[in-house]
C-alpha cells in the first residue's frame, strides 16, 4: 500500500467528485437560441400581421369634387412609396393600429388648404391643378365672375341712379379686423385677400356668406423686390412663364368663390408687359375680373385688357391714402363727384380699422343722396377679344 495512503488520515482518502453537465455550455446555447427562433418562425406563420409589427395607417379618401372617378381606398404604412407631386390631398380618417396589440384607434385628419378649397365654389367652375382646385369656365360658358357675382336688387326708379363701387384689400390677415370688415360693412361693398393665412379659406366663406363679392390678391414684384416681399410663391419679372404660371395655379388653390383677381403690390411686375401679359390672358381664360388698384401709374392693365376679352375695372380715387377721418371724408367726397361725372366710379381702400369705421357710417347714407352702392363685378367692362 502506497505510503501516502497509510499516513491519510481516516475516512478522507477519497477524492470529492465534481459535477458534470449532461450537456457542453455550448450545446446549451444553441438550444436556447434555437428555441427562441422556432418560437418566432411559428408565430410569425399564425400570427395575422403582415407588416411584422410595425405601425400602418387605412385612410379613406373621399370622392374628388370635381366628377371625377372616386380613387380607391389607400393604405399607408412605414413602406409606402411618396404620392407623385400631382396627387391631390384628401381628407378623412386615419386609422392607426398598434403593431404590438393589435388595438384600433380612428383619429379625423383636416385638409390643407388645398383640400378646403372646393367649400368655396362650385365643382363645375373648379379644374384640378397639382396644387389643387383652380377656377375655371364651366362647360356651359358659365363664368366665375358671373356665377359668384352678387348684384344688388334696384329700384326701376334707381335704374339711372350714379354707381359707386368699393374695394376693401388686404383682409384675412388680422382674424378681428376681418371679422369686423365683413360684418360692419355693406354687402355691396367687394372684399379682397391675398392667398395667404391659416383660415383664408374659411374668411372667403364668411364673406361671401354675408353677401359680399370677394377678390384674390395675388402677390406681385414691387420694385424694391426683394427689400420689399409680398409673401411666397410671389411673381417675378426673373422667372420663366411657366414657373409664374405655376406660382399663379398655387394662389388661385388657396381658396374660392372670387369674381377675380386683384394685385397685391406688383408695381414692377404690371409695369412688365412680358411677364404682365401671360398672366392676364391667363386670368381671362379662366373667366376671371381683373382689378387694378390704381397704385401704379406704370401698370399696363388697362392696354393689355382691352386686347384678351378680360373683364377690367380700376380704381379711380384711392380712399384712404391719407389714413385719417378727414381725408377719408374728403376722399368719398371725390369718389361721389365722379360717379356723378361717369355714371359709375370706384374706391378702393386699405384694411384699416378708421377705413372700416368711415366706410360704414358713409354707406349709411349715400343711398339718401342718390347713389347706389354695388360691387365690383358691376363695374367691371369686358375688352375687345383680339
Amino acid at each position: 500500500m502506497p505510503a501516502d495512503d497509510l499516513d491519510a488520515p481516516l475516512g478522507q482518502n477519497r477524492k470529492a467528485r465534481r459535477f458534470k453537465l449532461p450537456v457542453s455550455p455550448a450545446a446549451l446555447v444553441a438550444g436556447v437560441l434555437g428555441s427562441a427562433l422556432a418560437v418566432f418562425f411559428g408565430w410569425a406563420l399564425i400570427a395575422s400581421d403582415p407588416m411584422g409589427g410595425e405601425p400602418n395607417a387605412t385612410l379613406a379618401l373621399a370622392p374628388p369634387a370635381t366628377g371625377e372617378a372616386a380613387p380607391p381606398k389607400a393604405a399607408a404604412s412605414m413602406h409606402a412609396e411618396a404620392p407623385p407631386a400631382e396627387a391631390a390631398p384628401s381628407q378623412g380618417v386615419v386609422t392607426i393600429i398598434d403593431g404590438s396589440t393589435g388595438k384600433r384607434q380612428e383619429v379625423a385628419v383636416g385638409g390643407s388648404a388645398r383640400a378646403a378649397a372646393p367649400t368655396g365654389g362650385e365643382s363645375r367652375l373648379l379644374e384640378a391643378s397639382r396644387h389643387g382646385l383652380i377656377p375655371k369656365i364651366a362647360a356651359d360658358g358659365t363664368r366665375p365672375s358671373d356665377a359668384y357675382a352678387k348684384p344688388p336688387p334696384i329700384e326701376p326708379s334707381r335704374a339711372e341712379a350714379p354707381r359707386i363701387a368699393v374695394v376693401m384689400t388686404g383682409l384675412g390677415i388680422g382674424a378681428k379686423l376681418t371679422a369686423e370688415a365683413i360684418g360692419k360693412l355693406p354687402p355691396a361693398v367687394t372684399l379682397a385677400f391675398p392667398p395667404y393665412g391659416a383660415e383664408a379659406g374659411e374668411n372667403a366663406v364668411r364673406a361671401r356668406a354675408a353677401g359680399h363679392e370677394i377678390l384674390l390678391q395675388l402677390a406681385m414684384e414691387p420694385f424694391d423686390y426683394p427689400d420689399n416681399d409680398p409673401g411666397p410663391q410671389t411673381l417675378l419679372t426673373s422667372l420663366t412663364l411657366e414657373q409664374n404660371i405655376d406660382r399663379l395655379y398655387w394662389m388661385m388653390s388657396r381658396f374660392q368663390g372670387y369674381v377675380g383677381v386683384t394685385s397685391y403690390m406688383g408695381a414692377r411686375f404690371t409695369a412688365t408687359e412680358p411677364a404682365f401679359v401671360p398672366i392676364l390672358k391667363e386670368i381671362s381664360k379662366r373667366g376671371l375680373i381683373y382689378f387694378d388698384d390704381g397704385a401704379s401709374p406704370r401698370s399696363a392693365a388697362a392696354q393689355i385688357a382691352g386686347a384678351t376679352h378680360l373683364a377690367y375695372a380700376r380704381a379711380d380715387v384711392a380712399i384712404d391714402a391719407m389714413p385719417a377721418p378727414e381725408e377719408i371724408g374728403k376722399a368719398l367726397a371725390r369718389l361721389e363727384a365722379a360717379a356723378r361725372a361717369n355714371g359709375i366710379a370706384v374706391g378702393t381702400a386699405s384694411a384699416l380699422p378708421v377705413s372700416v369705421e368711415k366706410l360704414a357710417q358713409w354707406a349709411k347714407s349715400v343711398q339718401e343722396r342718390g347713389f347706389v352702392l354695388v360691387p365690383v363685378s358691376v363695374a367691371a367692362a369686358r375688352g375687345k377679344s383680339s
